[in-house]
């Protein structure tokens, strides 16, 4: 939160596109460091997480969350009476989960872990049949060796005939060719923090080597007083090459679905679900896929 508050007053390094781009940076960390805001402004999605809690009551266990951030999609699982492990980067994030859980019935309290963590690193020493990472959490890995370590962590922790379901948005072509000067207004709303009516827009650049979408979010007070911009960096994946990169780590049966629906995507699917399982090891793959992750991005 002391680092948001330095953004609001202007005081903070100012970041660019070609300053970021790396997993765990600012631009990947800024847009979690106001909870509240973060909240208020996807209260309404709902779909994602109907979807990721009845895989979770088909599962046969508990489930693993790369990227649970304040518990949008793990605290219904635990309602449902699934146990979750959720792991993720960002300290005020967990905290306001962990305010969120003080609330809730000692049984939901006891299904939940958190674990404060790199999705790329983190080692939890069990398996699970249920791996997750909802909401975009894979377009904060920017290069190809960032992929291969995460979905390694995802193999370390996956149990035999386990489940991996991630999603992800589909890149708007129209947003990554467009005007990196242009601003695209959004209805005013009241800041949680201060109670301030806020005006918000976005200004979109793209950098298409790195495949590496910067959004400007831009807050202004309606009433006066210091405006603030807040990076959100992500990485754009195309189906097909996230299909590939998949299947050259080690991830086998791949089922695609659209829009959180049990059917194929279609041309004008929004969003990508997929779900798969990793193969077993063959000796010495290891070694030759972290090679060739580290050949360029």
């Amino acid at each position: 939160m002391a680092r948001s508050r330095q953004v609001r007053a202007g005081r903070a390094w100012r970041p660019s596109l070609e300053t970021l781009g790396v997993a765990g940076d600012y631009g990947s960390l800024a847009h979690y460091a106001d909870p509240a805001y973060y909240e208020k402004a996807y209260a309404r999605r709902h779909e994602d997480v109907e979807y990721y809690v009845r895989l979770a009551e088909g599962s046969a266990g508990d489930v693993l969350e790369f990227g649970v951030g304040s518990g949008r999609v793990a605290l219904p699982i635990a309602r449902a009476g699934r146990s979750v492990v959720g792991v993720d980067l960002s300290e005020p994030m967990l905290a306001a989960f962990r305010c969120r859980l003080r609330d809730e019935p000692r049984e939901v309290q006891g299904r939940v872990r958190l674990v404060r963590g790199d999705m790329r690193a983190v080692r939890l020493r069990r398996r699970f049949p249920l791996v997750i990472a909802p909401f975009n959490t894979v377009l904060h890995l920017y290069s190809r060796q960032e992929v291969a370590q995460f979905l390694d962590c995802v193999r370390a922790h996956l149990a035999p005939g386990g489940r991996f379901v991630f999603d992800f948005c589909v890149p708007d072509l129209k947003t990554l060719a467009g005007d990196p000067t242009r601003r695209y207004g959004a209805p005013s709303f009241r800041d949680p923090a201060t109670g301030q009516i806020v005006r918000y827009a976005e200004r979109f650049e793209y950098d298409p080597m790195r495949q590496l979408l910067l959004v400007w979010m831009e807050f202004t007070p309606v009433a006066g007083g210091a405006p603030w911009t807040v990076p959100l960096t992500h990485r754009q994946f195309f189906p097909e090459e996230m299909a590939s990169l998949l299947a050259c780590n080690g991830f086998v049966d791949q089922t695609w679905f659209g829009d959180f629906r049990d059917e194929p995507p279609r041309r004008e699917s929004d969003w990508l679900v997929v779900s798969c399982s990793a193969a077993p090891r063959v000796p010495g793959r290891r070694r030759r896929l972290a090679m060739g992750a580290k050949s360029g991005s």
